[in-house]
């Protein structure tokens, strides 16, 4: 199996959570590659079998424009895309909270959970990151290659 993990960070907190679901992969003998939105070069959905995608939540609920111009270079909707969010309850509440990776998942379609995240997924979030990847994993609904 071989996954792209595709991601936009600011504080690190979006970059710590890709990068322990990377982690928890590897030790399952997946391939991962990681991808930078906005930094790297752009990929090709159709070369994975999943897609992780990542963001955090911008403005009042935004999705920043980094994600949105990724989601345009990709150009359509694959149905392995997988959603996960990082966010502070602080600010904005429960209504705002991860918003952008939950509208992400909805624009997609995506027949996955989404994996919401409280800043970093340090501590007893780290358990929410392995329970919710193996869940995601086990009901594979969608695999392209």
């Amino acid at each position: 199996m071989k996954v792209v993990i595709a991601y936009l960070s600011y504080s690190g907190n979006t970059n710590e959570t890709a990068e322990l679901i990377a982690e928890i992969l590897i030790n399952e003998d997946v391939e991962v590659d990681l991808h930078r939105i906005g930094i790297d070069l752009p990929i090709n959905p159709e070369q994975y079998d999943y897609v992780f995608l990542g963001t955090f939540t911008w403005e009042r609920g935004s999705t920043p424009d980094e994600v949105k111009d990724f989601v345009l270079e990709i150009g359509y909707k694959p149905c392995n895309m997988i959603v996960f969010g990082t966010g502070d309850t602080q600010f904005g509440g429960d209504n705002l909270f991860c918003l952008a990776a939950k509208k992400l998942a909805k624009f997609y379609n995506s027949p996955y959970p989404v994996l919401t995240i409280e800043q970093s997924p340090r501590g007893s979030q780290e358990k929410k990151v392995r329970e919710w990847l193996e869940g995601v994993l086990h009901d594979a609904k969608c695999v392209t290659k």
